[in-house]
């Protein structure tokens, strides 16, 4: 029998989360489904996990591959995928009983090639639904899919640049349902984080909404994001984010250059390199970062001393900004490099502080 759905999932050292997650799967009610648990080389325990679960259910499908990173495993997972629809879980994350049945249903109802539903963020202590502001259902179908979503995760226009924190909200791969045959027929995949150093998941939307037909938002917190652990982490700095991002946003314009694009998406592109120097700000002072302050301000003063920055900011319209935002934003348009550092470190205390 042809599974509805396929639901990839991709697994590096995730043992103490890794059964949390699967059973969520197993007892989803779509029970006609597969489980493709891509096993991506991990040294703890998480392969013995699979095994266990695989000989239960045989809807596991389990892949052992050395280690490649997520976007490979994720790949892998899209070849092996038989289910008339995929989706994607990351392996310290759990969904509601009934997502991927709601999913498919409102897929099938809208004739949509891409339906998404709203998210929890898991903290650990305290929890907190994402909020979109929307109806309890939205569709969207032909050009429409590509002016007000697919531009949308190129950039912000308008009242939107004034969330800077939603930029990718609407970017995450794990809270979607995809036609197979929109990933298959377009040979969609996932580009290696060596390269573009994050957002793999906003790039590989950007292409799928960029050929959907039709979408759905079921405005319905079925999925739960686990982030208990990101404060902890000190070995996330990426010390080639500026460089990696470049070559993000020149896959994204090609992509833009192969469609019949017009000037919101260019100025969308722009206000999301805008937009990003907060993350590669964050990064710069990330504690993995073990550079001096003078270093640090060195590295933000080449980042936003960046010609095609400079260029962002020279068309970034701030009227939509708290004052907040304009405080921060004007001091990296003006190039105040101590100011923006400052800001850069308030920011971030606050950040931790409200997890």
């Amino acid at each position: 029998m042809i599974p509805e759905v396929s639901i990839i999932v991709p697994i590096y050292n995730m043992e103490r989360y890794l059964s949390r997650c699967l059973d969520s799967l197993l007892a989803q009610s779509l029970t006609n489904l597969e489980i493709i648990a891509v096993n991506d080389g991990s040294t703890d325990g998480s392969a013995a996990i699979l095994e266990q679960y695989a000989a239960k259910d045989g809807r596991l499908v389990v892949i052992n591959k050395p280690n490649g990173g997520v976007s490979a495993a994720r790949n892998d997972g899209i070849s092996a995928a038989r289910g008339r629809y995929i989706g994607f879980v990351d392996p310290d994350d759990w969904v509601e009983q009934e997502m991927y049945e709601t999913l498919l249903k409102e897929a099938r109802m809208e004739d949509a090639d891409i339906a998404m539903c709203g998210y929890t963020r898991e903290f650990g202590t305290h929890a907190k639904v994402k909020d979109f502001h929307l109806p309890e259902k939205v569709s969207y179908r032909q050009g429409d899919v590509q002016s007000k979503l697919m531009r949308r995760l190129v950039g912000p226009l308008g009242e939107e640049i004034g969330n800077p924190e939603l930029l990718d909200a609407w970017g995450t791969v794990w809270s979607k349902l995809y036609r197979s045959d929109l990933i298959k027929s377009h040979k969609l995949e996932f580009v290696d984080l060596r390269v573009i150093g994050t957002n793999e998941d906003s790039l590989f939307n950007i292409h799928a909404f960029g050929h959907a037909r039709g979408f759905v938002f079921v405005n319905r917190p079925l999925y739960h994001y686990w982030r208990a652990n990101e404060a902890s982490v000190t070995s996330g700095y990426k010390p080639n984010l500026q460089q990696q991002w470049s070559v993000l946003y020149t896959m994204i314009d090609g992509f833009l250059r192969s469609l019949e694009r017009n000037a919101d998406y260019d100025r969308a592109l722009s206000n999301r390199i805008c937009l990003n120097v907060l993350g590669l700000g964050l990064n710069t002072i990330s504690p993995g970062n073990t550079a001096s302050v003078p270093g640090k301000l060195r590295k933000l003063h080449t980042i936003l001393h960046d010609p095609a920055v400079r260029r962002a900011f020279r068309q970034l319209d701030m009227k939509h900004f708290s004052i907040v935002w304009k405080v921060f934003y004007g001091s990296a348009k003006l190039r105040v490099v101590p100011a923006f550092y400052l800001l850069l470190v308030a920011m971030d205390r606050l950040r931790r502080m409200a997890r």
